[in-house]
């Protein structure tokens, strides 16, 4: 069987990527183990089976796919899966060849609710997913994890444990959940290898007491504040998103990376003023020198001030 895979988030950005697709690996490994051939996906090509993954639900669609290609991912269908089968391969790195890190989850799923998150109606409750000795790569030291809150799970927390004791350098790329943070996480946070930053995400303005007493509690424990990484929503109310932000200017060192709330499937798109203010606002940096207020009538923005 001739087997084509299709990356929408690939082929889409047109850059290279080396942030692979973990599910569209899983199938490359499974057909290879039925002795099938796979490549990526050629239009002017004939295939047996054609599989395409999309991430986000703002990615296009190709319409140039064949009738019966096989569709997944969130961008396609918040509620699709892999067939167990799959699900257990060993992700075929061969198919990525820039990425030099091992990919996957330890745990999946999440206790809160959270309206902007799609992961507690794709996911459901946290549970147990994977060991890590699953997951890591014999060619690299480099472990990149996507839990969405690996903090809530007692097994997540054991694994963390059992990494502090190698060598592994690790990122956790989706932010950890600064409410369930202790002084004893903090120290295991610091006997950790962090690739480079230690994420953490900051949606509302009733988790910026947290994110202080961890900035504090870095501090205490001899944990480099400069790794603090916070993942800022942006919604609607830029009051808010101004005065969360305005409370997080005093922990000096940390890094702040802002994002448009969206989220097509329910509507939800970014007004002018939620891009101005992540993308411009946050991300050029202009924060650091003036408020949001200050910013929006040197810029001749007041609308975006409600």
């Amino acid at each position: 069987m001739r087997v084509g895979l299709h990356d929408a988030e690939k082929e889409h950005f047109r850059r290279p990527k080396t942030f692979p697709n973990l599910a569209l690996m899983k199938i490359s490994a499974w057909h290879k183990a039925q002795g099938d051939t796979v490549e990526w996906w050629n239009p002017l090509l004939q295939y047996d089976r054609v599989y395409s993954s999309k991430v986000f639900d703002f990615t296009p669609e190709n319409p140039y796919l064949p009738l019966g290609t096989i569709k997944g991912g969130t961008g396609y269908d918040i509620k699709s899966t892999l067939p167990d089968e799959v699900d257990e391969m060993y992700p075929d790195y061969s198919i990525y060849p820039e990425c030099d890190y091992a990919i996957g989850f330890l745990t999946r799923g999440c206790i809160r609710t959270c309206p902007w998150c799609v992961v507690p109606e794709k996911e459901g409750y946290i549970r147990p997913y994977r060991d890590w000795r699953q997951v890591v790569r014999k060619d690299t030291k480099k472990l990149v994890l996507m839990d969405n809150n690996i903090l809530a799970s007692q097994w997540g927390i054991d694994q963390l444990e059992e990494l502090s004791t190698t060598d592994y350098k690790m990122d956790l790329n989706q932010g950890m959940d600064a409410r369930l943070v202790t002084p004893e996480l903090v120290a295991l946070f610091g006997a950790l290898h962090w690739i480079k930053y230690i994420r953490f995400s900051c949606d509302t303005e009733s988790q910026v007491p947290y994110i202080e007493k961890i900035y504090q509690l870095f501090k205490e424990k001899g944990v480099a504040v400069t790794r603090l990484f916070i993942y800022f929503l942006v919604r609607r109310d830029l009051k808010e998103a101004s005065r969360r932000l305005e409370k997080l200017k005093p922990l000096k060192g940390i890094s702040i990376y802002a994002q448009a709330e969206m989220n097509p499937r329910k509507g939800i798109l970014p007004t002018k003023g939620q891009k101005e203010f992540a993308n411009r606002y946050v991300y050029g940096r202009c924060y650091k020198t003036e408020s949001w207020t200050e910013y929006c009538k040197r810029k001749g923005m007041e609308e975006f001030l409600g």
